[in-house]
């Protein structure tokens, strides 16, 4: 194939031959990157007249510019063929005539259109997320922006877990919190502290289990409580340390909770309970089998004997069988996580748990392997020189092919926004961006060689919106970095919160974004688990710990830029009123940069529990492994007194008094 004729093939796959970054440098793809990002699509699809998945949006017509079946074509939606008589079976089971035009009066859901010829998966959507009527109409709330594994109590074994989250919510909703927007809960390994690098992201981590909560415990005999608190106790005392020891939290708990397992047999009502949730539960039974195998071939799929390497193949389930005890225990393990956040309360009259999914997954994890038929061998997603990474991000996560997804009727995006939704008010998508392009970065290629992959934006937002509204839950997306033309604005007509922070707010003459010019439909905060806290940043102690671990050059570019940007952003809080000239404590700047953020419309405004106790440490340092200890930093504080804090007290009144003014003067205003 000719360059030209490789360009031309490229394009027509949906992959970029040229792109613009952050800094607005220009790239030619390389015919390299081409010829290496073509293979691991494989083959485009046949065309047929029986698509695969169809996604349609209820009020939408053709005039809005958004066709009706989510299709390409802006004249118009798919059709069966012409003559060919076809049945319709709604999800339900329920048969109906197919409309004549799309949606029709069908209801939200996943159907099924049938032919002689063939069929076609029909998903209804409604025409955007939910949002709670509360916020839509004008109202506004406040809540914190929390690492979970951060926040322990004193009733912890070492790490903040489900029990914290529901004692956090419960002790600062009478301060006005109402939610906490947490790190992803996502199913790891007990060795891995990034949040963001999980096995999967459709089941979660029993690293948050309250072992104390868990009903099986009544079952054992004396000889077994006296052991499971003997175990509570190690688990305490790992809260005199000033690091999360992952590993040694999972084998107290894993150890106790085997014994709270054994004595299932013991009590009948919660027997059953399990069979019924392992039933009820799509993709459970994968899940356990492969934690189960884990267990006995060890932690990375790809080396583990050939029969096994996919979870199509008859040996999986063989194995299984012989494993059942230890597929059971796997499976229990998420019956229980589901109870106990399905117990964490919400606040009267707020919304409660907000949570983050992760943009992928681990190579050597659950869904890649459950997956891997869907996804792009030989590639990795990442990101191009930005700020944030002036040589670009290999992120080493697997890249969902954008036809085998279609193919698939994407059946693993709406199980991971299904499973991210449940039991919570809302869903954060990390890089949001993701859902109309990826940037994938061939095997042995450097970051910046890669290019852009475009998705099926129309469809997914379509799933995504489906899911939204049969949870009830709304949307926020992390939309910083690099962000093409258009997408923030689809994302808002799509309700989908965007992710507003002040450290880069600018207004339309390059300068600082001031309060009011922010938007409603946002979720506002100061700063990220990747950026420094604001008694980091203001300090200049964030900028020291980086030039000590290497990342930053004393003396250098980072070190002038950091402290224009103090100036610029004292400059704004000092013209916005709420910082005295010259005043320069955290304590100060604190109250004046979280009163800022309640000032502006935005319809949710988030505050870190670090910067509410004026921590100086970051939770995570990007491009570092070993220099320092991510993820794995403790609150200073623990969670038993964080309400009482006068620091936090002292915030939570300035968020609280500064919301409900502000949505009262907008209220007056419309």
């Amino acid at each position: 194939m000719m360059l030209d004729e490789l360009r031309r093939t490229a394009e027509a796959r949906g992959i970029a031959t040229s792109f613009t970054d952050a800094a607005s440098r220009h790239y030619e793809v390389s015919e390299a990157t081409l010829r290496a990002v073509l293979d691991a699509m494989g083959p485009a699809p046949d065309p047929t007249p029986w698509p695969p998945v169809v996604v349609a949006r209820t009020g939408r017509s053709r005039s809005t510019g958004a066709p009706p079946w989510g299709s390409p074509d802006p004249s118009g939606g798919w059709r069966p063929p012409d003559g060919e008589p076809v049945s319709l079976v709604l999800e339900g089971g329920e048969e109906r005539p197919l409309p004549a035009e799309p949606p029709g009066d069908l209801p939200a859901g996943r159907h099924l259109v049938m032919g002689r010829s063939g069929a076609t998966t029909l998903v209804v959507a409604p025409g955007r997320c939910h949002l709670p009527p509360a916020l839509e109409g004008g109202g506004r709330a406040w809540g914190w922006a929390a690492q979970l594994y951060a926040a322990r109590s004193r009733s912890s074994w070492g790490i903040g877990d489900l029990g914290d989250l529901a004692g956090l919510l419960t002790a600062t909703a009478p301060l006005g919190a109402g939610f906490a927007l947490l790190n992803p809960l996502h199913a790891a390994l007990p060795t891995e502290p990034s949040p963001y690098n999980p096995s999967s992201r459709v089941f979660r981590n029993p690293l948050y289990l309250r072992v104390g909560d868990v009903p099986e415990l009544a079952g054992l005999d004396p000889d077994g409580r006296a052991r499971v608190e003997a175990l509570a106790a190690a688990g305490r005392d790992l809260l005199d340390r000033d690091r999360i020891d992952r590993p040694a939290v999972y084998q107290l708990k894993d150890t106790a909770l085997r014994l709270a397992h054994g004595a299932l047999g013991r009590l009948p009502a919660r027997h059953a309970g399990l069979a019924a949730y392992r039933a009820a539960t799509p993709n459970l039974e994968r899940f356990a089998t492969f934690c189960a195998f884990q267990h006995v071939h060890g932690q990375d799929w790809r080396d583990w004997p050939a029969p096994y390497r996919h979870p199509g193949r008859p040996e999986v389930a063989e194995l299984g069988e012989r494993h059942r005890d230890e597929v059971s225990y796997h499976a229990w393990l998420q019956w229980l996580l589901e109870e106990q956040l399905a117990a964490v309360p919400s606040a009267p009259g707020g919304l409660g748990v907000l949570n983050d999914l992760a943009i992928g997954f681990a190579p050597n994890g659950f869904d890649a392997w459950s997956f891997q038929d869907e996804l792009a061998a030989g590639i990795s997603v990442g990101a191009p020189p930005d700020p944030l990474g002036p040589h670009g991000q290999d992120w080493g996560l697997p890249a969902f092919v954008p036809d085998r997804m279609a193919a698939g009727g994407y059946g693993p995006f709406a199980q991971t926004i299904r499973a991210g939704m449940a039991h919570a008010a809302g869903l954060r998508i990390d890089h949001v961006m993701g859902l109309f392009r990826l940037f994938w970065i061939p095997q042995g290629a450097e970051p910046a060689q890669g290019t852009y992959v475009r998705y099926p934006a129309d469809d997914l937002l379509g799933v995504l919106a489906l899911e939204s509204a049969a949870a009830q839950a709304l949307v926020v997306g992390e939309d910083l970095g690099t962000v093409e033309p258009g997408v923030r604005e689809r994302l808002a007509a799509e309700g989908v919160l965007s992710y507003r922070l002040a450290w880069f707010e600018q207004g339309p003459d390059g300068g600082r974004r001031r309060a009011a010019d922010y938007p409603r439909l946002a979720l506002a905060a100061t700063t990220t688990h990747d950026l420094p806290t604001v008694a980091g940043f203001f300090t200049g102690s964030d900028l020291e710990h980086l030039c000590d671990i290497g990342v930053a050059t004393p003396g250098g570019d980072a070190q002038a830029d950091q402290e224009e940007q103090r100036a610029s952003l004292c400059r704004l809080l000092e013209a916005e009123g709420l910082l005295a000239p010259g005043e320069r404590s955290v304590e100060a700047i604190v109250a004046a940069l979280y009163g800022f953020l309640a000032r502006t419309p935005a319809m949710l405004v988030a505050a870190t529990l670090e910067d509410a106790l004026e921590a100086p440490d970051r939770p995570n340092v990007p491009g570092t492994i070993d220099q320092r200890p991510n993820w794995s930093l403790p609150l200073p504080v623990p969670l038993d007194d964080l309400a009482a804090d006068p620091r936090v007290r002292r915030l939570a009144a300035i968020l609280s008094e500064g919301t409900i003014r502000a949505a009262t003067e907008a209220e007056s205003n419309s």
